[in-house]
């Protein structure tokens, strides 16, 4: 198999490519490093298999090239991050759904596998815990901000699904639970590096709100495993999956979990939404994913627990 990584040097897309490449696939990255790091896919430039290229995926002529080369394309690249988002609203709505269209454009040309990347994000303020695939969506305000990452990637399933429907192109959306692992940076808002740089430097914690919000953490080894057992099963095209770990944590006891984990003196400091990203954020009280669905079509179980992830986090950085 032959397959192409659009956002292949970043945290999730980089992965995907050791895993792929270590069974024996070829791996075409795609990628303009605007949240990914050429650091992550170094060390594979050697390998057999493996090529990348520098640049964004609205270059249609080269999309469409490297999309002919490929059997299946994983469409990993996206604005992500809360930070991202709220600072630049514009640029995630414009990346997320045009960039969505011309991978499933140029997809469709040759009918051509397509993994779609969406978010637990869709969910909103659904307060029907655990979340179902079937289960309606709840967003707040277009006014907040906020809600305009998951608006985008609703729009990306819906144009997913349509292009399934109507043109019969094999798409599979997966929703993403807070996916955490080595070479994950905070810099756009993702909490657990966050935490465990701040404690490995002695600077205080920062929880955003009251610290009562709680999410589920998936590690990303688990994450890709099930991408590409996804990517075998026939059954899965024209459906959505929820992949994620259904143990929940509050991000108050993930903090107290990672100052445990280094050792560290940092005090936990706790600073509202209003502070942290602007006035009248929203957010998420609970995020915790039902995986039945992906557990019945292919088996998937996560194996590797939150205390597991946050010591790989830590020794990661350590290594730095």
């Amino acid at each position: 198999m032959k397959a192409l990584i659009t956002g292949g040097s970043g945290f999730i897309g980089s992965h995907l490519a050791d895993r792929l490449l270590s069974l024996g696939h070829e791996v075409l990255v795609l990628d303009d490093l605007s949240t990914g790091s050429i650091d992550n896919i170094t060390h594979l430039k050697s390998q057999p298999g493996f090529s990348y290229v520098i640049d964004t995926v609205t270059n249609e002529q080269l999309l469409a090239e490297m999309i002919d080369r490929s059997d299946v394309v994983f469409h990993l690249a996206a604005a992500v991050g809360v930070k991202l988002i709220v600072e630049q609203p514009v640029h995630t709505i414009e990346t997320n759904v045009h960039g969505t269209e011309v991978v499933l454009k140029h997809a469709n040309k040759k009918k051509k596998l397509v993994f779609i990347a969406s978010t637990s994000e869709v969910y909103g303020k659904s307060t029907d815990v655990p979340f179902r695939e079937d289960a309606d969506l709840v967003l707040g305000a277009t006014a907040k901000h906020r809600w305009a990452y998951a608006c985008s990637k609703m729009i990306d399933e819906f144009l997913a699904l349509a292009y399934w429907k109507e043109r019969k192109l094999p798409v599979v959306i997966v929703r993403l639970f807070n996916t955490v692992g080595p070479r994950q940076t905070g810099q756009y808002g993702m909490v657990l590096p966050t935490f465990v740089r701040q404690a490995l430097a002695g600077h205080p914690i920062t929880v955003f709100g009251d610290g009562t919000q709680s999410r589920s953490f998936t590690y990303v080894g688990d994450v890709v495993d099930a991408l590409v057992a996804l990517a075998a099963e026939p059954k899965a095209i024209g459906g959505v999956f929820n992949i994620g770990n259904p143990d929940e944590v509050s991000i108050r006891e993930l903090a107290d979990r990672v100052k445990a984990a280094t050792g560290s003196d940092s005090q936990i400091q706790y600073i509202p939404y209003d502070q942290a990203y602007e006035e009248g954020f929203e957010d998420m009280p609970r995020r915790v994913p039902d995986i039945g669905k992906l557990a019945k079509l292919i088996g998937y179980e996560p194996k590797v627990g939150l205390d597991e992830i946050i010591q790989r986090v830590v020794q990661h950085f350590r290594e730095q």
